[in-house]
C-alpha cells in the first residue's frame, strides 16, 4: 500500500537507514524506505496540476536537476553538418533491404567530426517508413560486418516494415575512462572539459543520436514522426537522457538501463551510485559522484526521468536473474515516473499491478514494461514484446 504525503511517498516500513555497502544488496529486506521527491511538487513549493504549469515550471526545473547534478550537458550548437554516402561493406541483407552507409560530418569552430551510421530501408513497402536507432555501445566488429543479429534483428524489423540504423558509441566517444574525450568532446567541445556538469559519455553519445535524427528528418524514405530510439544497458541510460533532450523520439526504449537509466538509486540494491560512478567516471557529470553512498541527498530520483519524455511514449524492459540492474527498482521508477502521463496528459498509464504480481507485459497508453527470464541482454524476445507496443502506439 503507498501512502502519500505533502512531501514524499514512502513504500516500505524498513529502516532509513542508509548504509555504505561494500558487497551489492539483493535483499528486499534491507532496501531502505523508499523516500522520494515528489514529481508534481516545484522548488517553490507550488504543486503542479496542469499541463501549462509542468511545462513551464515543473519539468523545467526536473531538467536542470538531472543535467546539472547526474548527466551533464548536452551541447546543441554546431556550425554544420553534411551527410555524405559510402559504399565500404556488401549489404547483408541485399534482397530485402537498401543499405546507406552515411559518414555524418559535423564542424564547429574550424574543426571537425565525422561518424558512421548504418541505415537499412525496405525494399518492399511504400515509404516513408518508420525507424528505429540503436545506440550500439558494443566496440565496430572486428570482421567488418555491420549487424549481430541477435543483438540488433534487422531482418525481422524490415520484414515488420521498419527502417532500421544504427551506430558505434565508442567512434564518438571512446568507451573508456583515459579516452572518452577523444571524439566529438575534445574537438567540438573542448569548453566542456572540466565542468562539473559537462559533456561526459552518454551526452556524446545522445549528441550522435540526435545528428542521426538530423538525417532521418531529410531523408524522403523516413518518416522521421516515426522514430524509435533504442539502448540497451548503459546505452538504455544513455537514450532516456537523449529523448529527454530531444522531443523528435516518438518512443524511447530502455531495456535494462539499471542504475543512473530505469532504476531507482534510492534503493541501493544491485548497482549504487558509488558502483557505478567509481567503475565508469566518465559517463556521468562530475556533480553525481557527491551522491556516492549518499543516495538520499539526491535532489531527484529516476521516477522523475520519464515524465522528461512525456507524453511521447517510453518503454522499459528487465530480466529477471539482472538483479545488478534492480528490476523492481526500474518497474517502479517506470510505474511512479507514469504519473505525468496519466495526470498531467490524460494517458491512460496507471500501473495497477505491484511487481511482485506481474504475469506478463504491461502495455498502456504511451508508457509499456515487460519482464522476461533469463540474464542481461538485448534479446529476441525483448525485441518481440517491445515491437507489440510499439505496434500500437505508431
Amino acid at each position: 500500500m503507498i501512502i502519500r504525503s505533502v512531501w514524499i511517498w514512502i513504500f516500505t516500513l524498513t529502516s532509513l537507514t542508509a548504509m555504505a555497502q561494500q558487497e551489492p544488496n539483493y535483499e528486499e529486506s534491507k532496501v531502505p524506505a523508499l523516500v522520494l521527491p515528489d514529481i508534481f511538487l516545484s522548488e517553490k513549493g507550488k504543486w503542479i496540476r496542469s499541463q501549462e504549469d509542468w511545462e513551464s515550471i515543473r519539468r523545467p526545473e526536473i531538467f536542470r536537476l538531472f543535467e546539472s547534478e547526474v548527466y551533464g550537458q548536452i551541447p546543441k550548437e554546431f556550425d554544420s553538418i553534411e551527410f555524405d554516402l559510402a559504399q565500404e561493406t556488401p549489404n547483408p541483407y541485399p534482397e530485402i533491404a537498401e543499405l546507406e552507409e552515411v559518414n555524418i560530418t559535423i564542424s564547429r569552430n574550424g574543426k571537425s567530426h565525422t561518424m558512421r551510421v548504418n541505415l537499412f530501408i525496405p525494399k518492399s513497402g511504400k515509404g516513408p517508413f518508420p525507424v528505429i536507432l540503436l545506440i550500439n555501445y558494443l566496440p565496430k566488429y572486428p570482421d567488418g560486418k555491420l549487424v549481430d543479429e541477435s543483438f540488433w534483428p534487422v531482418k525481422e524489423l524490415i520484414q515488420r516494415g521498419f527502417a532500421t540504423a544504427s551506430f558505434h558509441a565508442e567512434t564518438v566517444a571512446p568507451d573508456k575512462a583515459e579516452t572518452y574525450q577523444n571524439g566529438i568532446i575534445s574537438t567540438l567541445y573542448p569548453e566542456q572539459i572540466g565542468k562539473p556538469d559537462g559533456l561526459k559519455a552518454f551526452g556524446a553519445w545522445g549528441w550522435a543520436a540526435m545528428r542521426v535524427m538530423d538525417y532521418f528528418e531529410q531523408h524522403p524514405q523516413i518518416d522521421s514522426k516515426k522514430s524509435v530510439l533504442v539502448g540497451h544497458s548503459r546505452t538504455g541510460k544513455t537514450a532516456l537522457w537523449t529523448s529527454a533532450n530531444d522531443p523528435r523520439w516518438a518512443i524511447t526504449y530502455a531495456n535494462e538501463s539499471g542504475c543512473g537509466g530505469a532504476a531507482i538509486s534510492r534503493r541501493k540494491y544491485g548497482e549504487t551510485v558509488e558502483a557505478i560512478n567509481r567503475r565508469f567516471p566518465y559517463w556521468f557529470a562530475d556533480n553525481f559522484r557527491k551522491y556516492n553512498e549518499r543516495e538520499e541527498a539526491l535532489p531527484l530520483d529516476q521516477h522523475m526521468l520519464p515524465g522528461l519524455i512525456a507524453p511521447r511514449a517510453v518503454y522499459y524492459s528487465s530480466a529477471r536473474e539482472d538483479r545488478w540492474a534492480d528490476p523492481k527498482g526500474e518497474y517502479l521508477g517506470l510505474s511512479l515516473g507514469s504519473r505525468v502521463f496519466s495526470e498531467i496528459y490524460g494517458k491512460k498509464a496507471v500501473f495497477e499491478q505491484e511487481f511482485e504480481a506481474l504475469s506478463g507485459p504491461v502495455h498502456l497508453e504511451s508508457v509499456g514494461y515487460h519482464i522476461r527470464e533469463g540474464k542481461h541482454d538485448l534479446t529476441w524476445e525483448d525485441w518481440r514484446i517491445f515491437l507489440e507496443f510499439v505496434e500500437k502506439i505508431l
